[in-house]
Parts: C-alpha cells; sequence; structure tokens
C-alpha cells in the first residue's frame, strides 16, 4: 500500500514554538495558534467519529502535527494507529505505547485527547511536554502551578507579549486541562474540543474588532458518559 502526503512546506508545528528555531521569521500569534489547534482538533474528531470503526491514533504530538503554506495544520504519522469498536468496550486491551510526555497513563479511547491536551498546553505556552530546564517537569505539572497563583499572563508564549485576547487565553487553557484530566471520563469527546476552540477563535476576533467578547463564567462539555463542566481556573 502506497501513501501520498501533501508537501507541508512549514514543516512540523514543534518547531515553530521552539524558541530556539533561527530560521523562523516571525512568532506564531496567538490567532494562529488557535487555527493550529483546530485544525489539529478536527483532524482528530474524523479519525474518533468519521471514520467506522473509529480510529486511535495513539501518537499525537506537536512532531506529528503538519503545517502547509497557509500554516494548515494536518495530522501526520498514522504508523501506531489503530481502530477501535464504536460499542461493547470503551477499553482498548492493547500495549501503550506513544511519545513519553504525551501518553495517558492507560489506553482508552480518550487517549487521543489526553495526548491532544499536551500539545493545546504546548501550542499556548511554547514550553515541551517534558522541561530539561525544569528538572524534567512536565508541562501539566508546570502549568497548574503557574494558573495556581492566577498568572495567565504569564502561562501563555511570552514572545506574544500580551497580544492576545485574556478571555480567549483562559478559555484554551481550561479545555486544554480538561483534556488531560487524570480520568478518562472526565475528558471531553473532540467535537466538543473543536467547538470550544473555535468560541476562543471568535473570542480572538471580537477582541481585534473592537468588540468586548462575553466572558463565560464556566465551559460546560458533555462526555460519552457523563456531563462535566470546566469551572474557571484561578484568575
Amino acid at each position: 500500500m502506497g501513501l501520498i502526503y501533501e508537501y507541508m512546506v512549514n514543516g512540523d508545528l514543534k518547531r515553530h514554538l521552539s524558541d530556539n528555531y533561527f530560521m523562523m521569521p516571525s512568532v506564531l500569534s496567538w490567532e494562529e495558534r488557535l487555527r493550529i489547534a483546530t485544525d489539529a482538533a478536527q483532524g482528530l474528531d474524523y479519525l474518533h467519529d468519521g471514520c467506522k470503526p473509529s480510529i486511535i491514533h495513539r501518537d499525537i504530538k506537536s512532531t506529528n502535527i503538519l503545517l502547509n503554506e497557509r500554516f494548515q495544520a494536518k495530522l501526520a504519522d498514522f504508523g501506531l494507529s489503530r481502530a477501535f469498536p464504536i460499542e461493547g468496550s470503551s477499553h482498548v486491551s492493547t500495549a501503550v505505547v506513544g511519545t513519553p510526555g504525551y501518553l495517558d497513563p492507560e489506553l482508552t479511547e480518550k487517549s487521543d485527547v489526553f495526548s491532544f491536551g499536551v500539545v493545546l498546553l504546548e501550542i499556548i505556552t511554547s514550553q515541551p511536554a517534558i522541561s530539561k530546564d525544569r528538572e524534567k517537569t512536565h508541562i501539566i505539572e508546570w502549568v497548574s502551578c503557574m494558573l495556581a497563583n492566577g498568572d495567565i499572563k504569564n502561562t501563555v508564549d511570552p514572545r506574544l507579549q500580551g497580544e492576545f485576547d485574556i478571555n480567549s487565553a483562559w478559555k484554551a487553557v481550561e479545555v486544554a486541562m480538561c483534556c488531560v484530566s487524570p480520568t478518562s471520563t472526565e475528558r471531553p469527546a473532540m467535537h466538543y474540543v473543536v467547538m470550544e476552540l473555535k468560541q476562543c477563535l471568535e473570542m480572538e476576533a471580537s477582541q481585534k474588532e473592537g468588540h468586548e467578547p462575553e466572558s463565560k463564567d464556566s465551559i460546560g462539555i458533555t462526555t460519552e458518559d457523563q456531563s462535566t463542566e470546566i469551572i474557571p481556573l484561578a484568575r
């Protein structure tokens, strides 16, 4: 079987988030980051809900998200992907594989959601999944510490110099933290993640147009097994 890939002139997402990438003419804007995240989320949603049977990618990470000339994101590297049944069992009995830092402690259909949450935190912060400078601290731990102090401005990539809508940033972080919930049943389905990220884009667009976006006190997300609510983090 042969696979034909579109030439992705802008390479992978990770290099555009690294402050050591000397070839970058400019830093990704907040809007560009949200669009990339939304594109990737839509691709993952298609694998989960658009394919029959559904497919678990199993290796979602920033180096497996490629960008074309218009910075549209496409998922890549399906070497570890696996089909799973829609009905019957929610747990996939197979060895957990993938890249350290992006792995869910257990493999279920929500494992990709966990990995996407890690990628979304990378997009927001430009920090690696596991830091070499902070005694191998995981990005989830670092973001949790920052948010415990209500420090959203320093959680978002400082290279943006505050050029982003604050409500949009809070919402994006809240969605990411919901995706990386230790309990798989508390993670949202990808189509809800897509919906929330589109709202983040709308907030950013409203801010640019000079309109004050409506600030929400919480984000309601329904999972397959229960209805959960993302409670705003300390602000």
